[in-house]
């Protein structure tokens, strides 16, 4: 699928012009990519591994344009079950006219870091930018997430709440993967600088951008430290919340076990002793099943059980 847009204002807008300089297009058929890879000169390898979730950030130039692939945030549903995956976008920057190409569609040119956009040039840059400031969100909400999950372990000991854990830990390697990625695109971003005619303004936003990028990268390892030196202990917690409810039902069953046995005893088919009889015979034997159950409630509060 294929979208147009322009810079009007210093915004991206949509674009109904077929010579719109921002092109996007949303996991193409075969017809695009044959369009792209023919029409367009773009590598077929390098088109391919711009729809490949797991291919890493890197930047190639090419005769006629210079294109590189870097990692955003997938976007999240329900049926990732708290696992956060990171997918990739390819950028073709052809000076004046730049190609996109998505294996999904999301919103590219919404937040604050797009609200203001000079050059294709600068869009380089911010698109990035954009991705960066996705995965801080991300993480925030990940670390939210992390906290409500050790909550309901602290109370419960079903094992869905540490494989919920499992998937928030494996969701912060794949991010630091991701933003790792991206921190080496940039330093070649820079490095490059003169390919793409970026100005004194675009190479200050570049630098911002690479230390936005570490901070991202920083804040993931510190969550991720944090869920793996946790979770032997987290373990721990549903092991001990089952054995204080084995207790709790072991004594439960010791209870009812004293009186049944007082009860049984006198329920046999022989002559009661004491010279019990039928209706004074219920009431003692109740009476002697209850004082057993007092009886061993305060041995049990006695011993600290």
């Amino acid at each position: 699928m294929l979208k147009r847009f322009q810079i009007e204002s210093q915004k991206i807008v949509p674009a109904d012009d077929a010579s719109a300089p921002i092109l996007l297009y949303v996991n193409p058929d075969e017809a695009e990519k044959r369009l792209l890879v023919d029409t367009c000169q773009i590598d077929e390898h390098t088109l391919a591994s711009a729809l490949d979730p797991d291919e890493q950030a890197r930047l190639e130039c090419e005769p006629n344009h210079i294109a590189f692939i870097y990692k955003r945030p997938k976007n999240y549903s329900a049926e990732d079950q708290l696992l956060f995956k990171a997918a990739t976008m390819g950028v073709f920057f052809f000076g004046d006219r730049i190609i996109l190409v998505a294996a999904d569609d999301t919103t590219l040119f919404e937040g604050k870091q797009l609200a203001r956009v000079g050059s294709p040039r600068e869009l380089v840059i911010r698109l990035i930018y954009r991705a960066i400031f996705h995965f801080m969100e991300h993480l925030k909400i990940i670390n939210q997430i992390a906290d409500d999950v050790e909550q309901k372990i602290n109370r419960a000991m079903e094992n869905r709440f540490l494989i919920n854990l499992f998937a928030l830990q494996k969701s912060l390697v794949y991010y630091q993967n991701a933003v790792s990625s991206n921190g080496a695109l940039i330093e070649k971003l820079r490095h490059n600088a003169a390919k793409f005619g970026f100005t004194q303004d675009e190479m200050e936003l570049l630098d911002d951008v690479a230390v936005e990028n570490n901070q991202c990268y920083r804040q993931a390892e510190v969550f991720s430290n944090i869920l793996a030196s946790l979770m032997d202990a987290r373990a721990s917690i549903v092991g001990n919340n089952l054995n204080v409810l084995m207790k709790t039902l072991n004594i439960i069953t010791i209870c009812i076990m004293v009186p049944t046995f007082v009860v049984s005893v006198f329920s046999m088919n022989v002559t009661l002793p004491f010279g019990l009889r039928e209706h004074p015979a219920f009431w003692v034997i109740m009476g002697l099943a209850a004082v057993s159950m007092v009886g061993f409630l305060t041995f049990w509060k006695y011993k600290k059980w």
